[in-house]
């Protein structure tokens, strides 16, 4: 969002603007939870080449009469100034909101966390999507083998279970700032993190979010267990699409931030798999984008 002056004239700042929370996570470990939510609104943001700059919340908790709803709060409060702290992004607002229940049950814990940054100059940032072909995909983070709290384990084994991924504060401080250097030198044509739903969604979402599709042709050399590999949800992971991979791994390697080349855009398919052998997804985005566009729908027909 551009930032104007009072007589409505533009000026060279931008504004980049984030929601994030995992209530299923937060139930698991309201703690590490929190954290995460506060890493993945400033993920975000930093994706656009923004620096994160102040958090505002809204807590949504069930009674804080019972002794376990309040120490799902307390524990929240704590993830959230920790977090905070690390990130140097002040909480400046919020709002609490209790009694939160049906039939005398609670809902998740949500600690919901709005982040905002400051993009400068607002024409030097990066879109969400692929925005070309030939372009490379570059991984920045590392792959974990952690299921624990994921869409995966909770849709295809009916589990809502485990630990939440770990989440590495000082990891999540440098990789912003990466690539908040790498946007602003233009290497960094397209940023988007690895969230709900793990790698191969983040990789589908980034191929047919723009207006116009544009597939990829991934080969992923990792040796853990190809479901958490796939759909693992674990932090600190950002898919960047550049004409500059040689400059962007050297400036990785600079900061300490684990990066692999893992592919190219281009085509109307999404191509996941290992360096040799068959692919483990290969689908055109016509229907990743349809089953995409219509889970609302598909999960209420269920219902």
């Amino acid at each position: 969002m551009r930032v104007k002056r009072a007589d409505g004239t533009p000026t060279e700042k931008g504004l980049a603007l984030s929601v994030d929370c995992n209530p299923r996570w937060c139930w698991l470990d309201p703690y590490a939870g929190t954290v995460a939510a506060v890493a993945e609104a400033a993920r975000n943001v930093a994706c656009t080449g923004a620096r994160p700059l102040a958090l505002t919340n809204c807590l949504n908790f069930g009674n804080p009469e019972r002794p376990e709803i309040m120490w799902e709060f307390a524990e929240a409060i704590r993830g959230l100034g920790d977090a905070a702290a690390a990130l140097g992004t002040p909480v400046v607002s919020g709002n609490v909101s209790f009694y939160n229940e049906t039939s005398g049950r609670a809902i998740y814990p949500t600690p919901t966390v709005a982040m905002v940054g400051l993009l400068e100059p607002w024409s030097r940032h990066a879109v969400s999507h692929f925005p070309e072909g030939g372009l490379s995909v570059v991984l920045l983070g590392e792959n974990r083998e952690e299921l624990g709290g994921s869409e995966w384990l909770a849709l295809r084994r009916g589990l809502e279970a485990g630990f939440p991924p770990v989440v590495d504060l000082a990891h999540e401080r440098t990789l912003g700032a990466l690539l908040g250097d790498a946007i602003a030198r233009g290497w960094v044509r397209s940023a988007h993190d690895v969230a709900g739903g793990g790698l191969a969604v983040a990789l589908a979402e980034c191929a047919f979010a723009g207006r116009t599709p544009v597939g990829a042709t991934i080969a992923l050399a990792d040796t853990i267990r190809l479901d958490a590999l796939l759909f693992g949800e674990s932090t600190g992971r950002v898919i960047a699409a550049t004409g500059q991979p040689d400059a962007l791994l050297g400036l990785a390697r600079e900061r300490g931030v684990p990066a692999q080349r893992i592919g190219e855009t281009g085509g109307s398919r999404l191509e996941i798999g290992p360096k040799r052998g068959a692919p483990w997804i290969d689908a055109p985005l016509q229907r990743l984008h349809g089953l995409w566009a219509r889970a609302i729908p598909r999960r209420l027909e269920v219902a």
